[in-house]
């Protein structure tokens, strides 16, 4: 197994030419803009008629606050969230009798009696209880307009370059506009209604709750939703104050009225009683008012340019364009799905798609505030399917693939700070079910530190730690940031290693791999397997991911200590060095050359299954290349068509997952494939991934995935253009970022490379590859470096 490349090791093998450039060629002067601002006018999802249901409404968010905007003009609906409403609260899930029953349960699996070992594990390893309760929605900010109006002349959009959904139509003749945005800047949605003859504007405002809730209005001009949980959950609120110009508002019980106005702003706050994991005692309508407090006299449009200004300052780092001109943004979005999912192709879709993407990981993740879940932060239900939870057994990780290269970094942040909350309850289940030390997280969790096993046996996984520990290490390496790497990754990277360490036990005689090091107990997440015997499970030892995800953290954390020059964890990185050289091997099967799932060789029931764990070394990991590792790679390339020939990436998510693995595989045309089948199966109309249903992993697994196509730099080089499909013949796309600290530009024509250009964030060598070609360039921090279709460094 190659090891994971730490900073850039600079080596060229295998090329037709290799040219050694000095860092004086480089130029610190402003670079050239392959792209102009006006590549982001046309980035807006459009649609000829109001969303019906929620998955046709378009989103919001400000990584705190979101909402589903369906823009209806009859009576229009505001969905909205705050990304801490959840039900529940902070208590032990630890099983006193989980410890006791881990050594009979390993002996059950090791002796192949993975019923049993099933049964009692069930009985005695779960959490008590062993579920978590859901992410909640907030509330719902009704309007009601004059019924029986006709309307003509409809159009709704999301502009993802100003992040405002806005509405226009003419109803009995008078035209009528609508903007709603979440803003980042001042904490608040703000909703502007707009008549364009004086006077004509007219609506009952209110705001309720699916349970939980009671609505009031306060000093004539706010809507107040409060509510709590359940009898002992956590406090929220959601606060709308109201203004009207020359109109007149008339509160009732419950709602409010407004006649005659030419303009209507709405500033709606939300908040919890939510501060951390163990506490849900703040005022959410202290929380409220605050921020209410804040903006009095600010005017709309001052507010509205707050937002834009901040929603550009992320969302202009990286513009993307292909085959341009063309003429398919001006046909409606939904219209231009259903095309796609006829068979035509759209280039300016996947675009779309793409920035898309981007802007939801910026709406529903922003630095202090918690990660996207498993609907990022839009989500309509008191019970949520799969509580719309952290899912860590891919999901949740997925999340946050395109977060460094798509140069959004400080979106990642929200990760680490629910990793840093994880730690002590993850000591704690560590050291009550496995007498461990180090911190440990099973297939999901929650805000308020959820780290014992969950659902059923399948959450008998205590990988979830180790496998985002990969997180914070990518951090470091797209960014160089010593000081990070010191202070934020090493902690919890030593935390889950220490885990595995005290976790792993060695295969007894008459096993498979006797004398190596193993997890027991393991699963490959969510699938099973047939015994010879005939018999189904899903429990075991040493499932394929397992080993890869050590192999994983242990070459990071070694790469690390090297990296800070650890003087104090020599001997712990003695003893990851001595678990790595004992580890269970990867084995490939000589019955089929795919790469075993499992310790054993066995059968699948569902050989189409949703989950490719044991790719994990190939991607998200890079210890398996073409390169280094032929024999492992083609293992998997074997394994992933067995998964696709009996349908897997059935689910939104798996799907993209297969746009990310043929894009390594360096296949344009097969990702393409995935990405149009991602647009033709699971896609709704408002671009939404589906499982179904809504998941957000998807969105954001091809959106990694589409600059997996473009750009990769896992292997040690930035390779450029290493799986460009034909149909995105002319291309360019700008502000990309590379590991070793590189921003990368890249323009393209007639499918071959036109010029490429590198930003040094760091000083060092960097060698960037194009086919069989590469050039290793001595880069100084600062500094921009042209290259021409042939390598060519530009003076």
């Amino acid at each position: 197994m190659s090891k994971r490349c730490i900073g850039f090791i600079v080596f060229l093998v295998g090329t037709l030419s290799a040219i050694i450039l000095s860092c004086s060629t480089g130029k610190q002067a402003e670079k050239p803009r392959l792209l102009a601002d006006s590549s982001f006018e046309n980035l807006k999802l459009w649609y000829d008629e109001p969303a019906i249901q929620w998955v046709e409404a378009l989103p919001i968010g400000n990584g705190r606050l979101g909402g589903m905007v369906f823009c209806r003009p009859d009576s229009e609906r505001i969905q909205l969230n705050d990304d801490t409403l959840w039900d529940g609260g902070p208590i032990d899930h630890n099983n006193p009798e989980a410890l006791e029953a881990l050594p009979v349960v390993r002996k059950m699996l090791f002796e192949g009696k993975n019923e049993e070992a099933e049964k009692l594990a069930f009985q005695k390893m779960m959490g008590v209880p062993r579920h978590v309760k859901s992410y909640q929605s907030l509330a719902d900010l009704r309007i009601i307009f004059p019924q029986g109006r006709e309307i003509t002349d409809y159009r709704r959009e999301l502009d993802l370059d100003t992040g405002i959904v806005s509405a226009s139509y003419s109803a009995d003749g008078i035209q009528y506009t609508e903007e709603v945005f979440s803003s980042a800047a001042d904490q608040v949605v703000m909703i502007r209604l707009t008549s364009a003859t004086p006077g004509k504007l007219d609506c009952t405002i209110g705001m309720d709750r699916q349970q939980d809730s009671k609505t009031t209005v306060e000093g004539g001009n706010k809507l107040v939703l409060k509510g709590r949980c359940g009898d002992e959950g956590m406090r929220f609120q959601a606060t709308a104050e109201i203004a009207a110009e020359n109109g007149q508002l008339n509160p009732a019980n419950d709602t409010i009225t407004v006649s005659g106005a030419d303009e209507i702003t709405i500033t709606v706050a939300g908040a919890t009683s939510y501060t951390n994991r163990a506490s849900f005692s703040a005022d959410p309508a202290a929380r409220c008012n605050e921020v209410l407090d804040t903006l009095r006299g600010k005017a709309f449009d001052t507010l509205r340019s707050n937002h834009i200004a901040d929603h550009r300052s992320m969302f202009r780092r990286l513009g993307f364009t292909l085959n341009s001109n063309d003429p398919k943004a001006s046909i409606p979005t939904n219209d231009r799905l259903k095309a796609v999912q006829d068979g035509a192709d759209d280039a300016h879709l996947a675009e779309l798609y793409f920035q898309y993407g981007r802007y939801l990981l910026m709406g529903c993740s922003r630095p202090g505030c918690l990660p996207a879940n498993l609907q990022g932060l839009w989500n309509e239900h008191m019970k949520a399917p799969w509580h719309s939870d952290f899912h860590t057994n891919i999901n949740l990780q997925m999340n946050y693939w395109p977060a460094e290269v798509g140069n959004l970094a400080e979106c990642h942040m929200p990760l680490f700070d629910l990793m840093d909350s994880l730690v002590e309850p993850g000591n704690e289940t560590a050291r009550r079910h496995y007498g461990a030390n180090g911190w440990v997280v099973h297939h999901l969790t929650d805000v308020w530190g959820f780290a014992t096993p969950a659902d059923g046996v399948c959450g008998i996984w205590p990988m979830g730690a180790a496998w985002l520990c990969q997180h914070p290490y990518e951090h470091y390496l797209y960014s160089g940031d010593k000081k990070f790497l010191k202070e934020r990754a090493w902690p919890l990277m030593k935390g889950a290693a220490e885990f595995i360490l005290d976790f792993l036990v060695e295969a007894p005689e008459g096993t498979p791999v006797a004398g190596k090091l193993v997890t027991n107990p393991s699963h490959s997440p969510e699938n099973s397997f047939f015994k010879a015997d005939g018999s189904k499970s899903m429990f075991t030892y040493a499932a394929t991911m397992d080993i890869m995800i050590i192999q994983d953290l242990f070459t990071n954390c070694i790469n690390t200590i090297d990296t800070l020059d650890l003087q104090c964890s020599q001997e712990l990185k003695e003893d990851l060095q001595k678990a790595l050289d004992n580890l269970a091997p990867l084995q490939i099967s000589p019955r089929t050359g795919c790469l075993q799932e499992w310790v054993e060789d066995y059968e699948e029931p569902e050989p189409g299954h949703r989950h490719m764990s044991h790719f994990y070394g190939f991607h998200p990991g890079c210890q398996i290349n073409f390169r280094d590792t032929p024999e492992m790679a083609n293992a998997i390339k074997n394994s992933l068509n067995r998964r696709l020939d009996n349908g897997g990436g059935g689910t939104g998510w798996s799907r993209a997952w297969v746009v990310n693995f043929q894009a390594r595989f360096g296949e344009g045309d097969a990702a393409y494939h995935h990405l149009k089948h991602l647009f033709q199966k699971c896609t709704s109309p408002n671009l939404f991934d589906q499982h179904p249903p809504f998941q957000i992993d998807g969105n954001f697994g091809a959106t990694a995935g589409i600059m997996e196509m473009l750009m990769q730099s896992h292997a040690g080089e930035i390779v450029l253009l290493p799986a460009l499909p034909p149909v995105w013949h002319d291309g360019c796309i700008a502000g990309m970022r590379a590991r070793g600290g590189y921003e990368v530009d890249i323009e393209w024509s007639g499918g071959k490379l036109a010029r490429a250009i590198l930003v040094a964030k760091n000083s060092g060598p960097v060698t960037v590859r194009y086919g069989e070609k590469t050039v290793t360039i001595d880069t100084l921090k600062g500094n921009h470096y042209v290259l021409d279709s042939t390598l060519t460094l530009s003076e």
